[in-house]
């Protein structure tokens, strides 16, 4: 069984060491390779919630305490880290993460990036400059907004006219909507009779021919296929290039939800990467094929190399309200009797909560993408129907977003030991910790954490769901980790643990709220090995 709590701990390459007079002294398994000292440590261990430095021997954290008790156990050939009062933090776990997604051919943008996005007119102006200096048949890929999505005569005939020669996609920025040409729809296979694929759709014109807007995994599956196409050389490039950036941040570990790629070459692409965080790859089978799909990755080991495992699977179960696809009770402004959709039949939800319960295909952990407030109910009526909350509470079920789970649904959810991961911006923040619903920090593609940070502490569409600074930097560590199972290892800085940690360029517990977003890690650790720093601090005998 799953536990939530720090005392099943297993004590790991911990140094023997002892409270003699009041000092710390090392005994028998020698000093410390690494300490810091002169520190403001959040630990996010409630045993201990701050300290001024810590120890470290090989990859994990040994002694936790002050800066004089550092000192006394530190030996010759220790390397110190004096942190000159900055604030140190575990490092950051991003639990939903999109590694790899949007490596598609030559991409551009425009100058709106609201949600709202650019108008087709625009998009055209973009395609008409850009294929000129293209090579034929490669593909293009922009974005688009509400304006787009909304406008059913936005769509493949409008980029045909700009961009008949290249296959082009349109992807909205959070992830659900998709529009593309008829140069695509030919390099997806997709013909104009194609019956809608599982768990998506396509949309068609009065007269039944396809618009090109690709709802759902009707888009997710052929672009996974393309994508599998792309050179490696330049695929290892971006997942470098997305990890540098959230190194800067204190991200230590991250959470992919592995739509970029199926199995064999998301593994084979992170093993050649080499990154220097730890990675947790979450299954994303594509429907359709999903058996097939589902064994190619649970035919891989579970523990792919020191720094990356397989674990999970996930499923979309609806969209979004920004393109009004979550399914919600209320109808949707502008569209009388529209409430939204589940991408799956329940019958299907129900299956994918019964491997969760039996552990079949390997669904270890089930994660749902679940937004509106009609789909989180049948969600959570589904799993009582299927066994009682006392199994289900050993099974870790994560709802990602959970954006209106909210009111009497917040109780029944924590008797159901669901875990929630990658809040929104209008999340219950106050209303799940004080239910004791365990929450886990997530970008799902905005690579500042400090973001979110401010977000969840100030709340100012939703004041009373605001919480505290310290409760926010754990949901961002220990939280994070506890979506994957491994608080008993990382998220925290105590004795045991790995030795996974970012010291700050400002104090995040102090500066005011406008301030938040411009930190900064200027040292981040992993396992013990500096893999960031900014130059201010740095190990020294």
């Amino acid at each position: 069984m799953l536990s939530f709590g720090r005392s099943a701990r297993p004590v790991v390459l911990m140094l023997a060491a002892v409270l003699s007079g009041g000092r710390l002294s090392a005994q028998r398994s020698g000093a410390p390779d690494l300490i810091v000292t002169d520190a403001r440590v959040f630990t996010a261990d409630t045993s201990r919630r701050w300290a001024e430095g810590f120890a470290v021997r090989g990859d994990r954290i040994v002694a936790v305490g002050t800066t004089s008790e550092m000192l006394a156990i530190s030996g010759p050939g220790t390397q110190r880290i004096n942190a000159r009062g900055l604030v140190v933090i575990p490092g950051i776990n991003d639990s939903h993460v999109h590694l790899g997604e949007g490596s598609l051919g030559r991409s551009f943008s425009t100058s709106d990036n609201t949600p709202a996005g650019p108008t087709m007119a625009e998009v055209q102006d973009s395609l008409r400059a850009i294929t000129a200096r293209t090579p034929r048949g490669a593909w293009i890929q922009g974005t688009l907004g509400l304006r787009i999505l909304m406008d059913t005569v936005a769509r493949r005939a409008a980029l045909d006219a700009v961009a008949p020669r290249h296959p082009v996609i349109l992807r909205a920025p959070w992830g659900h909507g998709m529009v593309v040409n008829s140069a695509a729809l030919r390099r997806f296979g997709i013909a104009e009779n194609a019956p809608d694929p599982a768990g998506g759709s396509y949309e068609r014109d009065g007269t039944g021919r396809l618009t090109g807007s690709l709802v759902e995994y009707a888009g997710w599956a052929p672009v996974q296929v393309e994508q599998r196409k792309v050179a490696d050389a330049q695929s290892i490039k971006q997942l470098n290039d997305e990890i540098r950036t959230r190194l800067m941040f204190g991200v230590t570990s991250v959470q992919d939800m592995a739509s970029s790629w199926d199995a064999s070459t998301t593994v084979r692409l992170l093993r050649a990467a080499d990154l220097p965080v730890r990675v947790r790859v979450v299954r994303w089978p594509m429907p359709g094929r999903a058996g097939r799909n589902l064994r190619e990755w649970t035919s891989l080991p579970g523990q792919v190399s020191p720094m990356i495992h397989v674990s999970g699977v996930k499923y979309v179960l609806e969209g979004t309200p920004q393109e009004q696809g979550a399914l919600n009770r209320a109808a949707y402004p502008g569209r009388p009797g529209w409430h939204g959709t589940l991408n799956f039949p329940m019958d299907t939800v129900r299956e994918m909560l019964r491997e969760a319960l039996t552990g079949d295909k390997g669904a270890d952990q089930l994660l749902l993408h679940v937004v509106g407030d009609s789909s989180v109910v049948l969600v959570l009526d589904a799993m009582a129907s299927l066994a009682p909350d006392s199994v289900w509470r050993t099974r870790r079920v994560r709802i990602e977003h959970a954006s209106r789970l909210n009111g009497p649904l917040v109780a029944r959810a924590r008797r159901m030991g669901v875990l929630i991961a990658q809040p929104r911006t209008s999340a219950s923040y106050r209303s799940w910790l004080d239910s004791g619903i365990p929450v886990g920090y997530g970008s799902d593609g905005q690579p500042n954490p400090f973001v979110d940070f401010a977000g969840a502490v100030t709340m100012a569409a939703r004041p009373a769901e605001a919480i505290t600074r310290e409760e926010a930097m754990t949901i961002l560590t220990r939280g994070a980790a506890i979506m994957e199972a491994t608080e008993l290892e990382k998220g925290s800085i105590a004795p045991g643990m790995l030795a996974d940690f970012a010291i700050l360029s400002q104090d995040i517990f102090t500066v005011p709220p406008g301030l938040l977003t411009a930190t900064r890690a200027v040292l981040t650790v992993v396992g013990g090995r500096v893999v960031y720093s900014s130059g201010v601090v740095l190990p020294s005998r």
